[in-house]
C-alpha cells in the first residue's frame, strides 16, 4: 500500500460533503478552496501539484505545471493530523451535484476524469493528464483533448453535477452521451468522438454537433447537469442590467447588490 489509508463518510443530498477521518500522521490532498472546516490538530500546507512526486523542486513543478494544462491551480491543499488520535477534515464539493468515491485499489490503479472534477484524495494518489489518441476528440470534446487520469492504490474523490448514473459496460457494449456529461470512466472503456448524424439535428436539435462513443468493458460515470449547461441557462435568463421591471427584476436588483450598485 503507497498510498495513506483514510476513511470517509459523505453526507447531503443535492449539496453534499465528504467527512474525511485521518490517523495520526496520515495525509489527505484537495484541490484549493474545498475546505469546509477541520479539528484543530489537522496542519494544512500549499504544496506544488498532488504531492505524489519524490522527486526534486523541478521535478514537482513540472508535475505541477501540467495541471494547468487542464484548468487547473499550480497548488494544491495538504490536511494532515499533527495530532495523537483520529481527526477529522471536512471538504464540501463547489456546486449542486453528488461527491463519488473512488477505491482506486479497486480499479486497477487508474481512472479518467472530466477536468475539473477531481475534489480530494488519499496522499500518494497521482493527479495528472490523461491525453486522448484521436485527434478529433481534442477538437469537439467538449471537455477537451486533455483530461484528469487518477493513479495509485487509495481513495479518491471527484464531484459532478445533478443525478449520476454508474453504468457497466460489457465487452463491445456502446453507449452514446453527451460530451458535457461524461463525469469518468475506468481505463479499460474506449472513448471516442462522433458526429450527430442529420444536418437539421446538428442545426435545430439543441443537443450540439458531437457526442462521445464510449466502448466496454468498464465502468463509466454520467452526469445529468454539467457545470457549464447549468451555468449558461442561468446566465440565459437572467434579466438584462438596470431593466429594474418585469420577470426576474429582483434577481436583477440582486446582482446590482452583489456589484457595488
Amino acid at each position: 500500500m503507497n498510498n495513506h489509508e483514510i476513511d470517509y463518510k459523505i453526507y447531503g443530498d443535492d449539496i453534499q460533503y465528504v467527512e474525511i477521518e485521518l490517523d495520526p500522521n496520515e495525509t489527505v490532498v484537495s484541490e484549493a478552496g474545498s475546505m469546509m472546516m477541520v479539528n484543530p490538530n489537522i496542519e494544512l500546507a500549499t504544496i506544488f501539484g498532488d504531492g505524489s512526486s519524490k522527486g526534486g523542486f523541478m521535478d514537482k513543478l513540472f508535475s505541477a505545471g501540467k495541471r494547468t494544462l487542464t484548468g487547473e491551480s499550480l497548488f494544491m491543499t495538504t490536511f494532515t493530523n499533527r495530532g495523537h488520535q483520529k481527526e477529522h477534515v471536512y471538504l464540501a464539493a463547489p456546486y449542486p451535484g453528488k461527491i463519488i468515491p473512488l477505491d482506486l485499489s479497486r480499479l486497477n490503479g487508474e481512472f479518467i476524469c472530466q477536468k475539473d472534477a477531481f475534489l480530494a484524495s488519499a496522499k500518494g494518489v497521482a493527479v495528472d493528464i490523461a491525453f486522448q489518441k484521436k485527434i478529433g476528440v481534442g477538437f469537439f470534446g467538449g471537455e477537451g483533448f486533455i483530461m484528469q487520469r487518477l493513479t495509485g492504490d487509495g481513495m479518491a474523490f471527484i464531484h459532478a453535477g445533478g443525478a449520476i448514473i454508474e453504468r457497466h459496460l460489457q465487452p463491445g457494449e456502446v453507449l452514446q452521451v453527451d460530451t458535457g456529461c461524461l463525469v469518468g470512466m475506468t481505463s479499460s472503456v474506449r472513448y471516442d468522438i462522433e458526429p450527430i448524424p442529420g444536418i437539421k439535428t446538428k442545426l435545430f436539435g439543441g443537443e450540439g454537433l458531437w457526442f462521445a462513443r464510449l466502448e466496454g468493458p468498464g465502468t463509466v460515470f454520467i452526469q445529468s447537469l454539467p457545470f457549464s449547461r447549468m451555468a449558461s441557462r442561468v446566465f440565459a435568463a437572467a434579466p438584462a442590467r438596470n431593466t429594474g421591471h418585469g420577470e426576474g427584476s429582483a434577481l436583477g436588483g440582486l446582482f446590482d447588490m452583489l456589484g457595488g450598485e
